[in-house]
């Protein structure tokens, strides 16, 4: 018997601009590649510099418009704007276009609730998931019954079903966070006892789909789990290697990106404090990293956007820039003391980089 294949969502993509310097091929490019990240088929984006609000739909009258008249033509399952939008924003564009409307932030926690595997990935994401809809709720029931509740933006983690109850929620959410509280206290007595050992901890950070699992692989030699998708890997990993007749152990966490949603930030506290408690940071970054068409490089934002995240959570130390994907480099630029090329891939630069994690630990 043959399985029949889940028909795809089309959707259309609003970009909105709110910084005279901000780069629209960077922000265009990874609002698509978030929405195919979720199996979303991309049909046509849109995008407006908005310099003075509108209060109740975000983009002004004459953008909504355009995009009306697309979409009598083309009609979509979902409309994604690439702006935190509020209850009442989300459900005036929602009745403008006559389908359903997400904001950036209710697509990466769907990213995020398609992709969690652990328990606490799951507990984490559902708690994220419901601060996020609490404020809101009442807009996003009256637009789930016209125009549908289900497919992106609408997923609860391991496919648990979205409860859309004020009371409910609330104590969810004080139920989840006792439950990612105590998850938080049994790290807290892991990490402690790892201190007690004097075994050196190194942490992986950067971008999503800088390569940081496939770095991972490649210096522990072992096969975890990679794709070529934005947060394809949630979970934190650890791994010991030997260097200089020591173990160290290497831990890959979430992939950041920007406008990070607060609510994210929060409930992975705990995943991110490895990142903190590490004695090194490898900050891997993709410096291939362009917008789908080849066009404008913008890996040096992305590194901004990752150290500001590594600032805001208080993880100062030591960090070691790991440009990763140099196979793909056709101009290397000149290094400083703390960066190095690597490729993952084909292994190039892999011991210069054991080495330089060994003599930095050891400063």
């Amino acid at each position: 018997m043959q399985e029949t294949k889940r028909k795809r969502q089309k959707a259309i993509v609003v970009v909105v601009l709110t910084k005279s310097k901000e780069s629209k091929s960077r922000k265009l490019d990874e609002i698509v590649r978030l929405a195919e990240s979720t199996g979303i088929e991309v049909l046509a984006s849109f995008s407006q510099n908005v310099k003075e609000f509108n209060k109740s739909t975000v983009i002004g009258s004459g953008k909504v418009l355009e995009i009306q008249k697309f979409l009598k033509e083309n009609p979509v399952d979902v409309v994604i704007v690439d702006y935190k939008l509020t209850g009442s924003q989300i459900s005036n564009l929602a009745d403008a276009f006559l389908t359903r409307v997400i904001d950036r932030v209710g697509l990466i926690l769907d990213i995020f609730a398609l992709h969690a595997k652990t328990n606490e990935a799951k507990l984490q994401v559902k708690l994220a998931q419901n601060i996020y809809l609490l404020p809101k709720l009442r807009q996003v029931k009256e637009t789930s019954n016209k125009y549908g509740g289900a497919g992106v933006g609408m997923r609860g983690p391991g496919e648990t079903k979205l409860e859309l109850d004020r009371r409910r929620l609330e104590r969810e959410i004080d139920l989840l966070k006792k439950e990612i509280a105590k998850i938080k206290s049994q790290r807290q007595v892991s990490r402690r006892e790892r201190e007690k050992s004097g075994v050196k901890k190194v942490a992986l950070v950067g971008y999503t789909n800088a390569g940081k699992s496939s770095l991972l692989n490649a210096l522990a030699k072992e096969n975890i789990y990679v794709e070529d998708k934005y947060f394809a890997t949630l979970d934190t990993t650890s791994r010991k290697i030997f260097l200089n007749g020591e173990n160290v152990v290497v831990t890959d966490t979430v992939g950041f990106i920007s406008e990070l949603p607060h609510e994210l930030v929060d409930s992975f506290a705990s995943t991110l404090d490895e990142a903190k408690s590490a004695n090194l940071i490898l900050h891997v970054v993709d410096p291939t990293a362009t917008s789908k068409d080849g066009g404008e490089l913008y890996f040096e934002e992305s590194m901004q956007i990752t150290n500001k995240v590594l600032d805001d959570i208080g993880a100062t130390q030591k960090r070691l820039i790991v440009f990763n994907k140099c196979d793909l480099l056709k101009n290397k630029k000149d290094l400083t003391e703390n960066e190095i090329y690597v490729s993952a891939k084909t292994k190039e630069g892999l011991e210069e980089l054991k080495q330089k994690i060994w003599e930095m630990l050891e400063k």
